[in-house]
């Protein structure tokens, strides 16, 4: 139990120290990490989380000029990233930033590591100038990116590739879809300006914030009028666009976010498969937050003898696993979780999924296959295989967003299945 108070930026410090060394270690974000943290006190430790790790490749080039040998003791380590993030972020205030982070790390390793971490952050002040002029000549510490993936991006996108990295650097938008069931887009935009929320319109029910905002601050949230999705995520149920009446299957569907859009658009029969029941859980958390009702599996979808019935689908949604390299900013563990074998890995998986799907799709039928990828391994590649082995496969829409200030990075690619 820390001794620290709940609402000090020490807590706060130590707490996103202990998760920066348990992400480096290994874990995701996507393990519930942040919710091991009081409530009152995580949005301010998200905050540091996920600035520090963004801007990891940074603060690790410091590190490496800053301590004469490598630290052992990993949540100190952490500690220094998440500080020097925040000395960056707020320089007015140097001398608190400082203070807390070494009552922080009083709470670490027996309390050795105070006089370290006070000295090292001092340095950082003193050498801040000398640390930003050596960083310049470093790509990794520059992009903030690994190398083998700067690399990926610069042999695919030649042209595209610092705004790429630029992107996965910021912190993400704030995007909604309204829920058209239960009101107008133009209408909620009213709700929100009465709020004090300025916003504006984009695809067909979205709408963008001007500044993020906590959700309990979106009126009628949870009473299902509005839900938080990227842009480029809700293009998924507009391509697809199943008709009234179909039956439409979303094969990899946690945490809910395109399924509740395809029930949104249509009265269709929707079945939900995802892999764990944990998942499953999240996918009907959020269709009941939003007055919406759908079948739910927990099912690995490439072994059909699990959980098809032999009906076929009119309509697949087929948003597969992937390296997420298109919504790091969101993400910003996975820039550092991520191998570069990884990429041949999830490619094996998708293609393993996207065979076992074409079954399952009626003649004159549709699969939209989708990832949160730029990896070309990922996606036109894995589509031109597929179109190779599958000579009843029609491409009828292929497209591929590359993540900036507006939306995401996504894949799509619209197949139809030959009668």
């Amino acid at each position: 139990m820390s001794k620290l108070p709940l609402n000090s930026l020490a807590f706060a410090l130590l707490n996103a120290a202990r998760i920066d060394a348990a992400v480096l270690a290994g874990q995701s974000l996507a393990d519930g990490l942040l919710g091991r943290v009081e409530a009152a006190a995580r949005p301010a430790v998200q905050d540091l989380v996920y600035g520090s790790l963004r801007q990891y490749g940074r603060g690790d080039f410091f590190l490496s000029r800053l301590l004469s040998k490598p630290l052992e003791a990993e949540e100190v380590r952490a500690l220094l990233l998440v500080a020097i993030y925040r000395l960056e972020t707020r320089p007015e205030a140097a001398h608190t930033v400082v203070d807390q982070a070494v009552a922080a790390a009083g709470e670490l390793a027996e309390g050795r590591f105070r006089a370290l971490v006070n000295g090292v952050l001092r340095n950082f002040l003193r050498q801040q100038a000398e640390l930003n002029a050596a960083l310049a000549n470093d790509a990794v510490a520059l992009a903030q990116h690994p190398e083998w993936w700067l690399q990926q991006l610069q042999s695919s996108y030649p042209a595209d590739w610092p705004a790429i990295v630029a992107a996965g650097n910021r912190p993400p938008p704030m995007a909604l879809r309204v829920n058209l069931r239960r009101c107008g887009r133009d209408e909620y935009q009213q709700k929100l300006s009465a709020e004090g929320l300025l916003s504006t319109a984009v695809g067909e029910a979205g709408l963008m914030l001007d500044k993020p905002v906590p959700v309990d601050r979106l009126p009628g949230f949870a009473a299902g009028l509005v839900s938080v999705q990227d842009p480029g995520a809700q293009m998924a149920a507009e391509l697809l666009a199943p008709l009234a009446g179909s039956r439409v299957l979303d094969a990899c569907a946690a945490p809910g976010g395109k399924t509740a859009h395809l029930l949104e658009r249509a009265e269709v029969d929707l079945l939900a498969l995802d892999l764990k029941p944990s998942r499953c859980r999240r996918v009907e958390e959020n269709l009941a937050r939003l007055g919406l009702r759908a079948g739910l599996k927990a099912a690995d979808c490439s072994k059909l003898n699990t959980w098809w019935d032999g009906r076929p689908f009119d309509a697949v949604l087929a948003d597969v696993p992937c390296t997420a390299s298109g919504v790091v900013r969101r993400n910003p563990d996975a820039k550092w979780l991520r191998r570069a074998e990884d990429i041949a890995s999830f490619a094996a998986a998708q293609a393993r999924i996207l065979d076992a799907l074409w079954q399952v799709v009626r003649p004159g039928g549709k699969l939209l296959y989708v990832t949160c990828s730029v990896f070309p391994a990922e996606n036109s590649e894995q589509i031109g295989r597929f179109l190779v082995c599958q000579p009843s496969a029609c491409r009828c829409h292929e497209e591929q967003i590359l993540p900036n200030p507006e939306h995401d990075g996504f894949f799509y690619c619209l197949l139809e299945k030959r009668d």
